[in-house]
Formats: structure tokens, sequence, C-alpha cells
């Protein structure tokens, strides 16, 4: 067994890059295919044991790319061994992989979005609930190995959970199911290996920052059809504001049983802890604050998150073209929340500032799983591989949310008064969701340089909702959405794309959903003799049935599906490794938002306005360099955030800012380094969103960090 995996592993080695992209499809999960296609080189020679792998054709013994290895990734996957090229595939996408997020030490999902085309991240500042980020100007959804997290999508993930981070800009329903306009983030979970691997690390560095992790696996059996894999993770931090926390802890552990080279099942099962202060209740408007500053209530500002998820994958080709991958997870979370916070006003008199106390206990359960079967087949010049589908998830939550006035606070001399001696629960729902969806892609590759891609997806969505007191309503729903792309492979180094795709965003009971189209031209350029990936695309994104208000002929106003919003942009990318030694990592974002149709709540047109928190211009580069007679890696990264208004009216807006990261990293002995990471090198200041308070980005923050590998 283990004599097989090696010589298949040498055998796709030797393998041309041209043939082996794959236009990806349904849920960009790829599906082995038959070990007995002919090779590419000749096809009439029966006796050679190598496979044919055209533009639509994958190798169930593809190795992936190597995440802790290389910031280049060159591959999409879930999380498998089957790889599918970035290069020929018809969207704009970035992968982060393991050994980026480990050069920048990134320890939270915004992080490690920094440096990737078209994300803008960290709009809220010390608002540390959830990963906020957007994505071509909209919201953005979440997947876990190709599942949508769904009502679990509130987390803050951990990053040392996963191999990789991948993003697709623009809209996908088609590929994930209802996904919102902007686009997808899909963190890939670290899997068993067939090989012994191990590390382990300590770390501490600014708010009094300590942590400890550990990542280890191994095989289990002589013929190494079974391996494992444990992770864990220990931090006890606070943040830069005073009376807070950063608690975390995580742990994953993984079983692969590979019986044969056409089977293989996965078992991972992962639980994450998190004590947190959501945020420090803002900033007033008067002026630039210390961040340090705090100005909720110590006794009151908490938020404890608690989720357990198990997760089963499968996969097996039937060894005549056809081939089958399953996968499922379910998920229990609870996420509950409360904090104090300013209410302040641009016309406020004295130094005494209102307050208002808010806060949501939730719990969720979720059921989600698919089955795909893929079938490849080649005859003359064209190949051909059809690919279909069902899903189901079946997800539950129950929440109740509370809202009300604080006492207010003098933030010249601040006096804290305590949590609120009662809680107004003003809202409560107990809501169900059940998902069956049917998908189906096709694609066409014609003499190695053309592709067609056409795809069809329905989602049938059920939801009921319990409000608090007792009131049920439902709503049902079947949302078709459709995909098509031409790729043109011009060489081995060189594709082009022309796609358009379509979204329907998760519904709510009595609104109808709303529905993305975009329409994108692209081209990338992998160099030969280059580790590098370039790409760049143009695309017109548009978002329509968005609910507003509108004022109706008596005078009332009343909440219509008729709103318009349209972003036009570029986004430009490279990722190098231009000598063994340096690497980098560039991206430049040009977004053109636009209101076409929408109101504010009282009936104020926003025609022509921006959206709120999109720059017109986003650009980042990172670069890495290790010195290889000095036992000594250095990194220097810089962010540029354009100005963005911070309502949607345009009536405010913020600075312009660039802000650096550095990295050092020295190598004590084999197998161990000390690293320190800066991120905001210069301790720049500056508001990223103000409403009834200000919030800034966060401060300069230091974490030394010493690793053993074995």
């Amino acid at each position: 067994m283990a004599e097989d995996k090696t010589a298949l592993k040498s055998l796709w080695a030797r393998w041309p890059r041209s043939t082996t992209a794959l236009i990806y499809g349904t849920a960009l999960i790829a599906v082995p295919m038959s070990g007995h296609a002919q090779p590419a080189n000749d096809k009439n020679d029966s006796d050679q044991s190598m496979y044919r792998l055209a533009p639509v054709i994958v190798n169930a013994q593809a190795a992936p790319d190597d995440n802790s290895a290389t910031t280049v990734a060159r591959e999409l996957w879930m999380g498998g061994k089957v790889a599918t090229s970035i290069l020929d595939t018809p969207a704009s996408v970035s992968v982060i992989t393991e050994k980026e997020i480990e050069q920048r030490d990134a320890d939270t999902t915004e992080e490690i979005l920094q440096y990737t085309p078209g994300v803008i991240t960290d709009y809220y500042g010390t608002d540390d609930r959830n990963d906020y980020f957007k994505i071509r100007g909209f919201q953005a959804t979440t997947y876990r190995d190709g599942l949508t997290l769904g009502s679990m999508r509130g987390v803050r993930e951990e990053p040392y959970a996963y191999e990789r981070v991948e993003v697709l800009r623009g809209a996908n329903s088609t590929l994930f199911g209802p996904a919102d306009a902007g686009g997808s983030v899909n963190f890939v979970s670290k899997r068993p290996k067939f090989e012994r691997f191990g590390e382990g690390y300590l770390s501490y560095g600014s708010s009094h920052h300590v942590e400890a992790g550990v990542d280890v696996g191994d095989t289990l059996d002589e013929d190494e059809t079974l391996a494992y894999r444990f992770v864990g993770k220990f931090k006890d931090s606070e943040r830069e504001y005073d009376y807070s926390r950063d608690d975390d802890q995580f742990v994953l552990g993984g079983l692969t049983w590979e019986p044969t080279a056409y089977t293989a099942a996965t078992l991972i099962f992962d639980y994450l802890d998190q004590d947190n202060t959501p945020n420090s209740g803002g900033y007033p408007l008067d002026r630039e604050y210390d961040r340090s500053d705090f100005f909720g209530e110590p006794d009151f500002n908490y938020h404890d998150v608690e989720r357990t998820s198990i997760t089963g994958l499968l996969t097996h080709d039937f060894d005549n073209g056809l081939t089958l991958q399953a996968n499922t997870r379910y998920s229990d979370l609870t996420d509950d929340f409360g904090y104090v916070y300013l209410t302040d006003s641009p016309a406020r008199a004295g130094t005494v500032v209102d307050r208002d106390y808010f806060g949501t206990d939730s719990e969720a359960q979720e059921l989600i799983g698919n089955a795909i079967l893929q079938y490849d087949m080649s005859f003359d010049h064209i190949d051909s591989s059809t690919l279909a589908g069902v899903e189901y998830r079946d997800a539950s939550s129950d929440d109740s949310s509370f809202y009300g006035d604080a006492a207010p606070i003098d933030i010249a001399n601040p006096d804290y008064s305590g949590a609120p001696s009662s809680l107004n629960v003003y809202m409560g729902n107990d809501q169900d969701y059940e998902t069956k969806s049917v998908f189906l892609t096709q694609n066409l590759s014609f003499y190695d340089r053309f592709v067609v891609t056409a795809g069809v997806r329905n989602d049938s969505l059920d939801l009921s909702s319990t409000d608090i007191t007792g009131v049920t309503e439902s709503d049902d729903f079947s949302e078709t959405s459709v995909r098509g792309a031409l790729t043109y492979i011009v060489n081995d180094e060189i594709s082009t794309y022309i796609s358009q795709v379509e979204s329907v965003a998760p519904p709510s009971i009595g609104v109808k959903p709303e529905r993305g189209e975009q329409y994108e031209i692209g081209v990338k350029y992998a160099p030969a003799g280059m580790n590098a990936l370039f790409s760049a695309a143009i695309y017109d994104l548009n978002k329509e049935d968005v609910t507003i208000a509108v004022v109706q002929d008596n005078g009332t106003i009343e909440r219509e599906t008729i709103g318009e919003s349209r972003v036009r942009g570029l986004d430009l990318e490279a990722k190098a490794a231009l000598t063994p030694n340096l690497s980098l990592t560039g991206g430049y974002s040009y977004l053109d938002s636009e209101v076409v149709r929408g109101t504010l709540r009282d009936g104020t047109s926003l025609e022509g306005k921006e959206f709120t928190v999109a720059p017109e211009h986003t650009a980042s580069l990172w670069t890495y360099y290790s010195f290889p007679s000095l036992d000594m890696s250095v990194g220097l990264g810089a962010r540029y955030i354009g100005s963005y208004y911070f309502d949607a009216d345009n009536t405010s807006e913020s600075d312009a800012a660039t802000l650096f990261d550095a990295a050092f990293t020295y190598a004590i002995a084999e197998g161990t380094d000390l690293g320190v990471n800066v991120r905001n090198l210069l301790d720049e200041q500056h508001v990223v969103g103000s409403g009834t308070s200000n919030y800034y980005n966060p401060g300069r923050e230091i974490t030394a960090r010493l690793r053993y590998r074995w």
C-alpha cells in the first residue's frame, strides 16, 4: 500500500501542468476519476499506466499543494487529496496557505484576509464579536470544507484549525447554494496525513497574551491505511483596552481510513470555547482617545461561545469513470453576549455621555450533508465531466435579544455603575430552517484549449419562526441559480475566461430573497520556471430585490423589495516565490459602488450614493526573505485602505490609512525557531467605524513565539 501511494505521487510530480486543470464545479469539490484513463501523450498506448488529465478530468491521486511549505497555491481543494487548477478556474480566487498564515502570525480571520484583494476587514474596530469582512463591497458567506457554516457563522473562527483559507470573489449560489453577493470564504480543515509529523509552540505578547499549541499526527498501522491528527490550542489574553479578556481553547481530532487507493473516509471532531469581551463600549466623538480607555461596564461586557462539530467525509472511485463523494457535518453552538456602549452626539456639551446596553443569548444546531456523483469520459479531442449532486440542511436556532438604557458615564472620570439591574427582552425567536438542493454542472473541454462550463442549482427552503409572543410564521422558497463560463487556455502559462454567475442570499420570512448577478472577465499567468501566479479580473456585480423603505401615495412608509445596488471594479493579485529565499504577496483593488435604488428607513432616497465601508482603492504587499547563511528570516508588509463612508447617506467618512506589519524569525537549532511578529508597526490610529461612538483600528501588537518541529 505504501509503495503504491509513493509511485502514484511520483507519477503526478512528473506530469505536465497543462493536463491537470479542472474547471471546478458544484460546491468547489473535485471528485477523483477512474485510474485507467489513457495518457494524453499517447492515446493508443494502453500498456502505459499514466493518466490522461485534460482540463475537466481529475486524478484520484493528485497531490495537493503542501500548504505548510508554500505561499503560492496552484490548486483549489477541499482539504483532501484531489487538487484542481487555479490557473484554469473561471473565477477570481485567492488562497491563503498555512505557510502564509504562519509568516504573518495571523490570529483571526480578519488578519488572514488583510492582504487579499477585493476584501475589506476590521471596520468595526474593537467590536470583536464576529469575523467582519466584505468582498467587493457586499457581505460574504463563510463555509467550512465546502459546507455552509449557516447558523454557525457568528463565531470567530480559529485559524490554527485550518490548512488554508480559500476566497472566491463574487456571486456563487450555483456552487454553494444560498450565499451573499460578495462571495465566499472557505476554511479548509487540517486532516490526517500518512506520515509522522508534529509541532509545538509557546508564545507571549502584547496585552498579556499567553498561548500554547500543538499539532501532531502519524499512521496507526503497518499497512498505512489508518492515520490520525490532533490539534490543540490554549490562549489566555486580554485586549488592548482595560477590563478585557480574549481567552480561547480549541481541540481538533481526526482519523482517516484509506483501505485502498480508491476509497477514503475521514472523521473529524472539534471543540471551540471562547471567553471574550465583545467591545470597549466605543469612544466619544469629540476627539481621539487612548485605545486603553474603556467606557462599557466591567461586570457586563461579556461574550461566551461554545461550539462542537463532528464532520464525516467519504470518497470512492468506482474505477470506471464514476466517482462518489459524500460530506456531512453536525454542529451545536451556544453564543451569549452583552455589552454597554456609548450613545454620543456631536452636539453633546460637557463630559457626561449617555449609554445603552444590548445583548443576545442564542443556541443553534445544524446538520448538513451532500452527495456528489461525477462521471468523466473522453472521446477524440473532447473531454467531458458531468457532476450532479444533492444537499440537505436542517438547522434550528433559539435566541432572545435585550436592549435598553444604561447609566451615563463621565468620560473625564469614569465611574462604573455595574451591570443593568434588569434586562428589557424586546425580541425572541425560535427558528427552523430546512433546505433541499439539487445541482448539475457540465464541463466540456475541446482540444485542450477551450473549456465550456455550465451549471444550474435549485434550493428549496422551508422557514418557520415563533416569536416572543408565541406567534408562528412560516414561508417557503424555491430559488434557481445558473452559471456559465468560457475558458481559453492560451498555453501552459496563460489562461483567460469570461463568466456569468448568480447568487441568492439566505432569505427571511415574508421577504423576497436578494439576488446577485455578476459578469467577469479575467486572465491568469503562471510563468514557466517560476513558482508564481498572477491574476487580473474586471467585473460588474449587481444586487437586486433589496428591501427598502418606500413612501406611499397616502404618505405612509412601507418596506418593498425593489432596491438595487451595483459595483464595478478591478482586482489584481500577485503571489510569487521569486527565489527559494524570497516570496511576495501583493494585491490592488479598484471599486466603484453605487446605490441604483434605495432609501433610508424614513424614505430618504439614497440613489447615487456609495456603499458604506467600500473604499475606492485598496492595496497591499507582503514580502518575506530568508537569509540562507544566517539562519534567520524577515518579513515586511504594507496595507493601504482608501477612505470610505461610515453611513448610507454619505455624510461622514474615514481617512485613508497605510499600516505596516513586520516579522522576524531566527533558527535557534534544528527544528527550533524563535519568531517575533509586529502588527501595525508604527501604531497608527484612525477611526474605522462611527455612529453613536467611534471605533479605532487595532493598535500595535507584538508577539514572540518559540516553535519546535519534528
